[in-house]
């Protein structure tokens, strides 16, 4: 056990040796390198040219392919699902039993199609009540108005009496002044001229009040309006029409069942055109427009659909950060189903991009996504890349120059500054 040991020890200190004091020697051989000529041995002519040898066949080589960007339609890629244009459930008003037979789900209705019938009860009976004290309620218009002439004719007549009484009593008060007249005649004749003054005030209040009943008259008018109002606007609630034309989503209301205010009598839904619903990451808001032309691939095979963006939402949602986006698609065969699973690709404004190897994709020490390229020096470089979109065949990056010579094979075992022995190869390889 003590020779393995002592063994064990040495082996680990040739190994020490050769990777600290005689690294570059070691290297070289690991690579195969031919070992370098004894420097006394050095010199001009053909000992100049192998001692050059070693140099070139240190650098470290790579596979690079050349690439010319191209302009491609690039587009934000997003997952969400169809949705219903509109979808409503249809609720009583009132209070009633159904008189009329269900309606299957799954029925195309009209807009405006009777969905769901009510039993009248006494509300035919409180719609004749209120029409009759409407027409009540008219007729004392009427007397109300006859009324305001007489009582204006009234007026008339005690003016013309407290005239005649007023001229009395100044005929009384020259007479009594000459001595031909009593006192007793001056009293009766101011006597008079009050009585008439009074006449006038109880006439005047005699047109007031028959303007007051005039107004009563037409309060009652409206009252009565609205009782009639009301009484048929609770008949029109006794049948439920559809809002528009579309899908039932469910049964309308059994034949006999007892409806609730808010009770439901049918769902209908609105699919042609419908909507595909996705949410925009805040990265890519400001890449899509409203009007841009969108598209959706339905999930298991449901093919491909097209439209236009119709919304897209200026408040983000506060627990994701994304902005709802809406595009309409026309369904007139109503093929698409609410709810279902769709990718979505909104188109956005072209850009030169390359179409490049998805392995040739590496970090820096920063974590940046990128590529290493080669000056026309076979001297590394590093160039941050922004993908646009990933294909079967490669992906789409930006940020690169128009042509640009590629690493693709062996992109991780070099860094930025080092020069290295190029092979190029052709695109398709």
């Amino acid at each position: 056990m003590r020779i393995l040991s002592f063994l064990a020890a040495i082996f680990v200190a040739i190994v020490v040796l050769a990777f600290t004091i005689e690294r570059d020697a070691t290297m070289a051989y690991l690579r195969g390198d031919a070992p370098a000529e004894p420097a006394a041995t050095a010199g001009t002519g053909p000992s100049s040219a192998a001692a050059a040898t070693p140099a070139a066949a240190a650098l470290i080589r790579i596979v690079a392919q050349h690439s010319v960007a191209q302009e491609i339609d690039s587009a934000v890629v997003l997952r969400g699902q169809t949705q219903a244009q509109r979808q409503v459930e249809v609720k009583a008003e009132t209070t009633s039993t159904v008189l009329s037979e269900p309606l299957p789900k799954g029925s195309f209705v009209e807009a405006g199609q009777l969905l769901c019938k009510l039993s009248p009860g006494t509300r035919g009976a409180a719609l004749a009540e209120a029409q009759a004290r409407l027409s009540e309620a008219r007729a004392g218009k009427s007397e109300a108005q006859s009324r305001v002439p007489e009582a204006q004719s009234r007026v008339a007549e005690a003016q013309a009496r407290l005239d005649e009484a007023l001229v009395n009593q100044n005929a009384a008060t020259k007479l009594s002044e000459g001595g031909f007249a009593a006192e007793t005649r001056v009293k009766s004749a101011d006597a008079s001229v009050a009585s008439a003054r009074a006449g006038v005030e109880s006439a005047r209040a005699g047109v007031q009040a028959a303007k007051s009943g005039l107004q009563s008259a037409d309060a009652g008018i409206e009252a009565a309006q609205a009782a009639v109002a009301a009484a048929e606007t609770e008949i029109e609630r006794l049948e439920i029409h559809a809002p528009f034309a579309g899908l039932l989503e469910s049964d309308t209301a059994e034949l006999g069942s007892l409806m609730q205010p808010g009770a439901l009598c049918a769902t209908v839904i609105q699919l042609d055109p419908i909507k595909l619903v996705a949410f925009v990451p805040e990265t890519d808001v400001d890449r899509v427009q409203v009007g841009a032309i969108g598209g959706g691939r339905l999930a298991a095979g449901g093919g491909d659909v097209q439209g236009r963006v119709t919304f897209l939402s200026r408040a983000a949602d506060p627990t994701t950060r994304t902005f709802r986006v809406e595009i309409e698609i026309p369904n007139p065969d109503l093929r698409l189903r609410d709810g279902q699973t769709v990718e979505i690709l909104i188109a956005t404004d072209g850009a030169p991009a390359h179409l490049l190897p998805q392995s040739a994709l590496t970090l820096n020490d920063e974590g940046t996504l990128g590529l290493r390229t080669l000056t026309a020096d076979s001297v590394v470089e590093f160039q941050p890349v922004k993908l646009v979109r990933d294909t079967p065949s490669g992906v789409w990056l930006t940020g690169l120059p128009d042509m640009v010579d590629v690493i693709v094979v062996g992109q991780e075992f070099v860094t930025a500054g080092v020069t290295v022995d190029a092979t190029f190869r052709e695109a398709s390889q």
